[in-house]
């Protein structure tokens, strides 16, 4: 009798605690300053606002942010309230960093650029290959005029600015030789906003090149504390309410690479005989413009077709 009775016993003080936690929160003393909403007498609802809280300190690529400076931060703190506000881009890119950020870390190490560049990425493309209205392409927005300098090729059949993987080398180059030119990361990632020229011609002008000194266009005056936003956001976004769950994150592409040496007429029908889709095909190579391949010479090309 006594042992059946002990799970009994066991159950009523497991309800007793749990009712008496519970009782306490229900209790304990409310403060307002921690509602995010109010609701209004008449039953409308006030949302409340806050700016992110802004660091002590701050660096591009081993560079100091002279966060001491009441125009530098108050130029950070707009651009991290207006990137913070803006959840579904942010989300987004949360989403598509799990896909690409290892691809493009591993390359930014191979080529000895700081691993702070993938935030450039970010604030140039938010990580996808889109068109500028001043016709820049791709992850990190080559003209057609700068990309063939950087080893891209372009033509009526292929525009390697679409391939993230050619694009990233190429970018990395432009970096070397950016910082080559300037002795600091961070002019060199804002001369990839105005070019290296521009940026020249401003730091001539104002005798300076250091960047939180220099007088520049608006749209490269707020490039590099874009840059910096996402660099604040993007590492501590659950802390900061955004929430991706790990499963609900993108996941790299599972491709096998195949090495295409002669012409390929129909892409469509390569895609069929190789037990996928033109839609896929086209996903995976975005830098295939055309509806066929045309190879010359000993020219060879990689193409990415699914893994199963």
């Amino acid at each position: 009798m006594k042992k059946r009775m002990r799970p009994m016993v066991f159950f009523l003080a497991g309800a007793l605690l749990a009712g008496g936690v519970v009782t306490g929160l229900a209790f304990r003393e409310h403060d307002p300053k921690e509602e995010t909403v109010e609701v209004k007498p008449d039953g409308r609802l006030q949302y409340k606002w806050y700016a992110p809280e802004l660091p002590k300190q701050l660096s591009f690529a081993g560079e100091k942010v002279p966060l001491e400076r009441w125009d530098v931060k108050e130029q950070l703190d707009r651009e991290l309230m207006y990137n913070y506000y803006a959840q579904y881009s942010t989300l987004y890119i949360l989403k598509l960093m799990t896909r690409y950020f290892p691809m493009i870390e591993q390359r930014l190490k191979e080529n000895g650029i700081p691993d702070d560049f993938k935030y450039l990425c970010v604030a140039e493309s938010a990580l996808r290959n889109q068109t500028s209205s001043a016709g820049a392409v791709g992850f990190w927005q080559f003209m057609s005029g700068t990309a063939p300098t950087y080893g891209l090729e372009i033509n009526d059949e292929v525009d390697e600015r679409y391939h993230v993987e050619k694009a990233t080398d190429a970018a990395c180059k432009y970096f070397k030789d950016a910082y080559a030119k300037f002795g600091s990361w961070t002019a060199a990632a804002a001369s990839y906003n105005c070019g290296m020229g521009g940026y020249n011609k401003f730091s001539t002008q104002q005798q300076t090149s250091h960047y939180y000194d220099l007088l520049l266009p608006e749209e490269t005056m707020r490039y590099i504390f874009r840059i910096l936003a996402f660099k604040l956001l993007l590492p501590e976004a659950q802390k900061m309410g955004f929430i991706v769950n790990h499963h609900d994150a993108y996941k790299p592409f599972k491709t096998k690479t195949v090495t295409i040496s002669s012409t390929i007429p129909d892409l469509a029908q390569y895609a069929i005989d190789n037990g996928t889709t033109y839609r896929m095909l086209k996903t995976l190579n975005p830098w295939l413009r055309a509806r066929a391949l045309t190879i010359k010479g000993a020219r060879t090309y990689e193409i990415q077709l699914p893994a199963s």
